[in-house]
Formats: C-alpha cells, sequence, structure tokens
C-alpha cells in the first residue's frame, strides 16, 4: 500500500492563507488538468529499469505509472499540492507545497525528477530548483516544461489587444506566478549549474511545418512551451 504522507500537517506553512487559495484555484479545474500523460516526458525517461523518479505536480500520478508500466522506473514518488484520486497507485505521494517541505529522502537519491508544468506556478521557483536538484544523483536528469510568454498569440493579445486576462488553463492560466520566454528557461538551468541535455519546442502540426520551413527563425513565436531535459 502506498505510503501518503500529508507534509501539511508535519511542516507549518509560511501562509497558510496563500496555499489554501492556491488550492482552491486548483480544485476548479477540470480533471484532464491533472490526468494528462505527458507522452514527450515520457519518452524522454532512459529506459532504466532501476530507475528513481521523482515527479513534483504530480496530479494523479499518469506519468509516473506510465513509467513504471514501460520498465523504466523501478520506484515512483509524487508530490502535490492537493490530495488527488490514484495517488494509491504510486509507491508513496507526499501531500503539500514543494516550496514548504522537506523531502523524506537522503541527497542525491532520485536519478530523475520531473517539473512538467510545475515551476511557473511557484512563487521562487529558483531556490525551489535549487532545492530539488540536491536530491538528485550526479549524473541524474531534470526534465521539465514551461509555457513560453513569447507565443505569438499571446503576446499579440497583450501588445495589440491591451489584455493580460488570465484564463482556466494555457500561458496565462490564473494559477500562472511566473512566465518564462526560452532565454530565461535557458537561465534558470545555468544558474543552477546544469547542462541542457535536449531542448524541444512543442507546437502543433501546422505550426512545425511553418518552423521547418523558415529554418526555425521564428521558433520561439511559434512555440506554445519548451521541454527541457537537463543534468548536473
Amino acid at each position: 500500500m502506498v505510503n501518503i504522507i500529508d507534509k501539511q500537517e508535519l511542516i507549518p506553512m509560511k501562509s497558510s492563507a496563500d496555499t489554501d487559495q492556491l488550492k482552491n484555484l486548483y480544485s476548479e479545474k477540470e480533471k484532464d488538468y491533472f490526468s494528462f500523460s505527458r507522452k514527450i516526458i515520457v519518452d524522454l525517461v532512459p529506459p532504466n529499469k532501476s530507475n528513481k523518479v521523482l515527479d513534483i505536480g504530480c496530479g494523479i500520478g499518469a506519468v509516473l505509472k506510465e513509467l513504471k508500466k514501460d520498465g523504466k522506473a523501478a520506484e515512483i514518488v509524487g508530490v502535490d499540492i492537493n490530495r488527488i484520486e490514484g495517488a494509491h497507485e504510486l509507491d508513496e505521494f507526499l501531500l503539500g507545497d514543494i516550496e514548504e517541505i522537506s523531502l523524506p529522502y537522503p541527497q542525491a537519491y532520485f536519478d530523475i525528477i520531473i517539473c512538467a508544468d510545475v515551476l511557473e506556478h511557484l512563487r521562487d521557483p529558483w531556490n525551489t530548483l535549487r532545492k530539488l536538484i540536491s536530491y538528485m544523483k550526479q549524473d541524474g536528469l531534470l526534465l521539465a516544461s514551461f509555457p513560453n510568454i513569447r507565443e505569438g498569440k499571446t503576446l499579440w493579445k497583450i501588445a495589440f489587444g491591451g489584455d493580460f486576462k488570465y484564463e482556466k488553463s494555457g500561458i496565462l492560466d490564473k494559477t500562472h506566478l511566473r512566465f518564462f520566454c526560452k532565454k530565461n528557461i535557458i537561465d534558470l538551468m545555468t544558474l543552477n549549474r546544469l547542462g541542457i541535455v535536449s531542448m524541444h519546442p512543442a507546437m502543433g502540426t501546422k505550426r512545425a511545418i511553418i518552423n521547418k520551413v523558415l529554418f526555425g527563425l521564428i521558433e520561439e513565436f511559434l512555440a506554445i512551451q519548451y521541454i527541457v531535459a537537463a543534468q548536473k
């Protein structure tokens, strides 16, 4: 049976009101928001049955469960601010705000740490990422994805529509606290002494064709998000 640890009960929050408000915002989201399994993240994980994988903002653990099913993980651990259906299928689930909790694991424990569409939701993603990396093995891999605020339609809406309206999901998701362009993502990795192994611009098929025809010259205006693999 999975060990479900409620870290919020063990460690006092800096601001319980802020945390409760954030949890309420997430509770308004559709169930699919938490159940989506990011195939590209799964594909980026090296095929090693002994991998210990930590997923921050794991939702129902769709990515973790797929990794174990595919034989890419021996131990799967999820962290989320909300107790969500499906957590019992993980080896361990930690309930709490990753910015406020300490993980009950030794340093350099995990082979893979996943932060898929997570860091933009944090008050201080820079220090939080530094903390997470301390739990990653020397040759470990960080997999992260970020919405791209420089995406063309978003920029047009802001610059020419005069509208920075937050939405239920997407680049201007109302739970986003930080915004990143490609350069800022690279800076975040460099600041934490991580070497970028790959950086994939995610976009639809039509945009991908345009990007290829234009030799990637306007990639940063076409990418909806960036998926990054980085190593110590």
